[in-house]
């Protein structure tokens, strides 16, 4: 599959990104006290069919030999980095730290984005886990364009974090989008030499998403398969957002949820 998207599939992109959006969005804001995570789910599953859509992670299996995944959203609690299924049901309690990750299909072309949510009151340390995470994206964004290394938003995401003391989970990156919801380039959240030979390009679609914890960055995964979990017990924070490369920085496919 092509690292570079035509025009028109660029625009397919778009119309998706922002269906994609709204049902984040609509995800977002009902992720309060008392709702279960099976509500947030049939909630964006809604918006993604009655737009046209078909959720990407529903269903994806790994391997063959691997379970399918069981719903639309992944929805990781605290110390869940990423993948965490919607179910069985889960209630969110005040206090939760929840990551929302999402992926469509939209005129044959995936797009993929995340945002993470405080619910309630959480301590002055966790909130900045948070804030810092998603400035760790906006930064690792201005430094994007074509002809720049891909490692280049690894640099820009390990410096704003590594200040903090943050942990930036290192098994998990970025990646190509849309012609399959994992494609290449890789693309890590921290230095890797690797990475600075591998060029952004015109026209190539990515999705960068920073996971960092509030300590430790070992990471497990559950008895579920699925829910990949920091081995520490520590908070984590995910945001992410597809984009394609321009000349002299990019198009937002999947404009943010958050504001």
């Amino acid at each position: 599959m092509s690292r570079i998207k035509t025009s028109d599939e660029i625009e397919s992109l778009k119309r998706g990104g922002v269906i994609l959006s709204r049902a984040l969005r609509k995800a977002r804001e009902a992720c309060v006290v008392g709702a279960t995570t099976e509500e947030l789910d049939r909630i964006a599953r809604e918006e993604i069919e009655t737009s046209g859509g078909r959720p990407s992670f529903l269903g994806y299996r790994i391997s063959k030999h691997d379970p399918a995944f069981s719903s639309t959203l992944c929805i990781s609690i605290n110390d869940e980095v990423v993948h965490g299924p919607a179910l069985p049901s889960r209630v969110i309690q005040s206090g939760d730290v929840v990551g929302l990750d999402i992926g469509m299909w939209y005129e044959d072309l995936a797009t993929d984005m995340a945002t993470t949510v405080i619910v309630g009151s959480v301590s002055p340390e966790i909130q900045k886990l948070v804030d810092v995470t998603r400035t760790s994206l906006e930064n690792a964004l201005h430094v994007v364009r074509a002809g720049v290394p891909v490692g280049e938003i690894g640099v820009a995401v390990e410096d704003t974090v590594k200040p903090h003391g943050f942990g930036i989970i290192r098994e998990l990156v970025g990646h190509g989008v849309g012609h399959a919801v994992h494609e290449d380039p890789q693309v890590p959240n921290y230095r890797n030499a690797k990475a600075m030979k591998v060029m952004l390009e015109k026209d190539m679609v990515i999705a960068i998403e920073p996971m960092i914890t509030l300590r430790g960055a070992e990471i497990e995964t559950k008895d579920d398969h699925w829910t990949i979990v920091t081995r520490d017990g520590s908070c984590s924070a995910h945001f992410e957002v597809t984009i394609a490369i321009t000349e002299d920085g990019y198009d937002l496919i999947t404009p943010w949820p958050d504001v």
